[in-house]
């Protein structure tokens, strides 16, 4: 029987070692902020001159450190540092923890587990503050339970062979929607769409486009308040925060109770494109593709409804693109909340091609846009099943001591 060691987080890793000071040599740095990191995911990393980086950019981040966001920690906005540069720097929400006598993975499972997790969240709702959040001395003394160094590597291994199928689909994901976005630009915005050779052009525009404003092409609607619920008590209600990241995390997107009779009104069906009209990210959208539940859609957001479904493939990359979220940034009124309302997107002008184009163009993009799907799909089963096994793995009720098992590639590479 394993023997596993109860001990203090403190005795074997250090929370927030290393921050910016005076001496700090660069001044050009590489961000990652909370909103950034998403259920062991960083989506974006931002490049920023140090002294126009926002002043909670504090924390000197370094390989295998493990980021957790001191601030509702029931989003889990918590990853592991796999590969970091010289001026990588995190946000001082995060408790940026550093292994110095434990496994790291080992330690980011460990803390990643839902009790943990609920531990945390218990702690920050009780502070008396504008919103949950812990200090990470709550960390530091935490107990956690250790086994030996080669039970912790397997445990990662199995654990992390899990994480490296769901990175491999996320690096897939990414391609698609890159070439998907490649292809919408080489066709109507260079110009260089299938047959461009025998098309005759006037002033720059193909004959048979026309330029026309989205408030031609779509009906607006706004969405429904409500607020978000965890239990199945009715329909998903999907919000702004679930439009941002790369893809909709249904999973993540909270139910609630709507009558009946309101259902159909607000129910989405595929390509519909979600338009968020208020905050931060005012501007982001989505088309809803076909593999989603029963869902609504919430009142801070705008839903484009394609009349003609054909356009929606087309009209649903334009509208999640930088030219729409410029657009609507240049008419944005509001000093502490930035808003844009359904008149402002409706005026929205792009160049509208024949039928036939976008035909052909959706002959292209649709299996694209279905495959990315199916793939994040099964990267919700991997998370489940994942999941499953992290508790029973942690707690040693999953013995694996005689185990023969291989290292995933990720973990190979950090011992070499």
């Amino acid at each position: 029987m394993i023997n596993y060691e109860k001990i203090k987080i403190k005795d074997v890793a250090l929370i927030n070692e290393v921050s910016i000071n005076r001496a700090y040599q660069f001044q050009h740095i590489e961000y990652i902020d909370i909103a950034s990191v998403n259920y062991g995911t960083i989506d974006n990393i931002q490049e920023l001159d140090l002294k126009e980086a926002p002043s909670r950019a504090k924390r000197i981040i370094r390989d295998k450190d493990i980021l957790l966001s001191t601030v509702r920690p029931n989003l889990k906005h918590y990853a592991i540092i796999k590969k970091s540069k010289p001026n990588t720097i995190g946000s001082t929400g995060f408790a940026v923890i550093s292994c110095k006598k434990i496994h790291h993975y080992y330690l980011f499972y460990y803390l990643t587990t839902e009790w943990f997790t609920n531990y945390l969240s218990a702690i920050a709702d009780n502070q008396q503050a504008a919103y949950p959040a812990f200090n990470p001395s709550v960390i530091e003394e935490a107990d956690i339970s250790v086994p030996p160094l080669p039970i912790q590597k397997k445990i990662a291994a199995v654990l992390s062979a899990y994480d490296d199928l769901i990175e491999n689909n996320n690096r897939r994901i990414a391609i698609l929607e890159k070439m998907a976005e490649e292809i919408y630009r080489e066709w109507f915005v260079r110009m260089r769409f299938p047959g461009h050779e025998q098309v005759k052009f006037y002033k720059g525009v193909p004959e048979g486009w026309e330029g026309k404003r989205i408030g031609e092409l779509v009906d607006t609607q706004y969405g429904y308040t409500a607020s978000g619920e965890e239990k199945e008590v009715g329909p998903k209600l999907l919000r702004i925060t679930d439009i941002v990241p790369n893809m909709i995390a249904w999973d993540r997107v909270p139910h609630c109770i709507i009558d009946n009779s309101e259902i159909e009104k607000y129910l989405l069906q595929e390509g519909d494109i979600l338009v968020a009209r208020t905050g931060a990210t005012v501007g982001y959208a989505k088309r809803i593709n076909k593999l989603h539940p029963k869902s609504i859609f919430a009142s801070f957001l705008v839903r484009l409804k394609p009349k003609k479904f054909t356009d929606n493939i087309f009209l649903g990359i334009a509208v999640d693109s930088d030219t729409f979220k410029q657009f609507i940034n240049s008419f944005l009124t509001g000093a502490a909340q930035p808003q844009a309302n359904a008149q402002i997107m409706k005026l929205f002008l792009l160049l509208y091609p024949n039928i036939e184009l976008i035909l052909k163009f959706n002959k292209v993009i649709e299996p694209f846009l279905d495959l990315k799907e199916k793939l994040y799909l099964e990267n919700n089963k991997l998370i489940q099943t994942r999941n499953n096994l992290l508790p029973r793995l942690i707690t040693g009720k999953l013995s694996i001591e005689d185990l023969d098992i291989k290292f995933p590639s990720s973990m190979e590479e950090e011992d070499a």
